[in-house]
């Protein structure tokens, strides 16, 4: 089981999340709003100020994860995207977690860009997709 920490404003990372949820089959996921009313509550340990700067996950052990550790083991759970263990591979790490924390930090910009929408609106119970 690993649990994603994730930022539900924005468009890009509920599409992500959505589509992992689409493909988790093997109920291998779960998937948590660090915006969430009860997030703090649930979740005392993780920090949303620092999981809204880069994705935090969680494994069945407690140890937390961050980045693109998180969204390579989250796709391999569910069986989808295997070439993205290339990003792991030691050379290649160095400069594929440079270019996530780039992403991270300007995700909102990039959404906008690509989406013509910067964030989302905050999911109401019986309007959220996830």
């Amino acid at each position: 089981m690993l649990t994603l920490f994730y930022d539900g404003l924005c468009p890009l990372c509920v599409a992500e999340m959505n589509m992992l949820r689409s493909l988790d089959s093997l109920q291998k996921l779960r998937l948590e709003d660090i915006h969430a009313d009860d997030f703090t509550d649930k979740y005392p340990h993780i920090d949303p100020v620092e999981a809204d700067k880069v994705l935090h996950g969680q494994l069945a052990n407690g140890q937390i994860i961050t980045g693109l550790d998180v969204t390579c083991l989250a796709w391999k759970l569910v069986g989808k995207h295997k070439w993205m263990q290339v990003l792991r591979w030691p050379l290649i790490r160095f400069f594929a977690d440079k270019t996530y924390l780039f992403f991270a930090r300007y995700r909102h910009q990039i959404s906008s860009f690509v989406s013509g929408r910067p964030r989302c609106e905050p999911c109401k119970k019986d309007q959220c997709d996830l």
